[in-house]
């Protein structure tokens, strides 16, 4: 055993881990450990805002597959972190928080900074430790390492600010790392004679089939079975775009093609995925789910199979060993649906051709009140479906992109494509505003060679913007476009709906982002010329690349409102009391 301090230990620890970069503000509850990071290898990169450390973690472990990690200041600093830490949740990112804490001999009097830690990340982690006595430093930082990557979620590693310091004899403990099975030969074997057996099979490809490393096996399989792939819900880039089976994603925003195809489906094979409601939930006026279809879903958390939808066969097993064990179970076998391969083949081209074509045409919105909205813009706003698509035609085959949560984004669901996984990162469930422009920070720290743009509307914009400056200050050059159109559009879209277009609270006034962007330090450009969007994305990815420089494109756009993402949470007003007559 080697004689060391518990800050050494727990830095130690780390680098035998391979973190090479933490997300965060500098703080004196830690900065003895800070003060040896950089002879460890280790960066610190000092951020705006402590959420934004968390989601620049997410957004490392997302393109990485590695840990990311993320840390404050007691109290204050560590309780910002709590929404970003909730979206790694969702997103299955193994993102370690380390949360210093109160000194021991102060705990409970209420002094400075003092909050009880674990419970506010309870609900969000996968695993949590607290250091109760300085040797077990490395025990317990290598243990929430360790879980991290086994659990696939974040882990919080608790330290009293006190026991950073002193001397112990410690052994630096090395990563576990787990093999990954198939599942259970019984639930595999199930699984191969319904495919067999299968007329018209879909595989739903979600985000497991990513962090499993395991779109090539997708591929081979959709081929061996000739069956349409569709992305689950904000996991576009868990099957290439440009494959002929390629349906592009179900839920929200998502594509007709995809949904009208898995609707046919005999036989559903749901791959790393919950298949969660939201992701599954009627679109388009399409309650397009198959009702009668038999379920196999493969998941490596047990606790997901059958969770939101009823299944045939629940497999607990890595996505990527349970193909490849499905394809050498089918490997000389029979298939049902190779006797209508050709015909099938026939109507995916025919279904993606449809779709494409009602894309290219839906260039505005065609409710109302957007229509209004168009005779008010006059000259200089742009339409945010044929923004969407010039932006689309621009980006790069490698490219890396965030979306934030809001109307504008919702509706690039449809718009957005990729040819290699670990390429596009969302809020999922949580949906929380400020996601997509930390994150993407943190994408291009893991991932430099690679181009990086965050998608956000004017509103979430305003609630991460400040990172800009960690851009600028930390030299991680990206691209972030901002749809400002004036307002909180999925909320006011509810206002019309349901509200008589009483508009509370939905209405932006706001500066100049590009200018902003400029006082910054970063480049700022005002795009209010249709011809423009693409080539302004082009630059700016360009002047990222080649000169590191963070360009914001402040994308000029139109009031036109996209369809709302609650009908099922809102109903028209009932009012009782006179004063509230009218408003109905």
């Amino acid at each position: 055993m080697t004689r060391m301090t518990p800050s050494e230990a727990f830095v130690e620890t780390m680098a035998g881990h391979g973190v090479t970069d933490i997300f965060g503000i500098m703080g004196s509850a830690f900065m003895d450990a800070i003060d040896i990071f950089e002879p460890a290898g280790i960066r610190f990169i000092s951020v705006v805002h402590e959420q934004g450390a968390a989601h620049m973690a997410d957004g490392y472990s997302r393109v990485s597959g590695r840990q990311g990690v993320c840390t404050g200041q007691n109290g204050p600093g560590v309780s910002n972190c709590v929404t970003a830490i909730a979206a790694a949740y969702w997103a299955h990112s193994p993102v370690v928080i380390v949360t210093p804490e109160t000194g021991t001999m102060g705990l409970g009097l209420g002094g400075f900074q003092e909050a009880n830690q674990l419970p506010m990340f309870q609900e969000f982690t996968k695993y949590q430790a607290h250091v109760n006595n300085p040797n077990r430093m490395a025990e317990l930082t290598g243990r929430c390492f360790d879980r991290a990557l086994s659990e696939l979620g974040p882990t919080q590693l608790n330290i009293p600010r006190d026991y950073f310091y002193g001397d112990i004899n410690v052994d630096i403990p090395a990563p576990i790392h787990l093999d990954r099975g198939p599942g259970g030969d019984k639930t595999l074997s199930d699984a191969t004679t319904m495919l067999a057996s299968a007329k018209f099979p879909v595989i739903v490809s979600g985000g497991g089939v990513v962090n499993a490393d395991g779109v090539d096996e997708c591929k081979a399989l959709a081929e061996r079975l000739g069956a349409p792939v569709v992305n689950s819900y904000l996991h576009n880039d868990s099957f290439p775009a440009s494959h002929p089976l390629w349906c592009g994603p179900l839920g929200y925003q998502g594509s007709k093609a995809a949904m009208k195809l898995i609707s046919r489906a005999d036989v559903v094979l749901a791959l790393g995925t919950r298949l969660g409601p939201f992701g599954t939930l009627p679109q388009y006026e399409m309650d397009y789910w198959p009702a009668n279809a038999k379920i196999i879903q493969v998941d490596a958390d047990h606790k997901m199979l059958g969770l939101v939808k009823k299944v045939s066969v629940g497999i607990c097993g890595d996505a990527k060993a349970a193909m490849q064990s499905l394809l050498q179970r089918l490997d000389g076998k029979t298939l049902e649906c190779d006797a209508n391969r050709e015909a099938r083949a026939v109507n995916i081209a025919e279904e993606k051709e449809a779709w494409e074509t009602e894309l290219d045409e839906w260039i505005h919105e065609r409710d109302a009140y957007s229509l209004e909205s168009l005779q008010r813009a006059g000259d200089g706003f742009l339409s945010p479906r044929q923004v969407l698509r010039e932006l689309e035609r621009a980006l790069p085959a490698d490219v890396m992109v965030s979306t934030d949560i809001g109307n504008i984004n919702s509706i690039a669901n449809s718009y957005l494509r990729f040819e290699r996984p670990r390429s596009f990162f969302a809020a999922m469930s949580f949906g929380n505003c400020g996601y997509a422009f930390p994150t993407v920070i943190g994408a291009k720290v893991a991932a430099p060679e690679r181009p990086a743009v965050s998608y956000a509307g004017d509103g979430a914009w305003g609630m991460s913007m400040g990172e800009t400056m960690t851009c600028v200050r930390e030299n991680i050059p990206v691209t972030a476009v901002v749809f400002n159109n004036g307002q909180w559009g999925a909320e006011k879209k509810n206002q019309v709906d349901f509200y008589n277009r009483r508009f509370v609270a939905g209405e932006l006034d706001n500066q100049s982002f590009a200018g902003i962007a400029r006082a910054m330090g970063a480049d700022g450009v005002i795009v209010n010329r249709l011809e423009d969007v693409g080539p302004a994305l082009t630059s700016a990815i360009d002047r990222q690349m080649k000169e590191g420089i963070t360009t914001i494109l402040e994308i000029m756009c139109t009031q036109e409102l996209g369809d709302p993402f609650r009908r099922d949470a809102l109903s028209k007003p009932v009012r009782y009391l006179d004063k509230y007559k009218d408003y109905i």
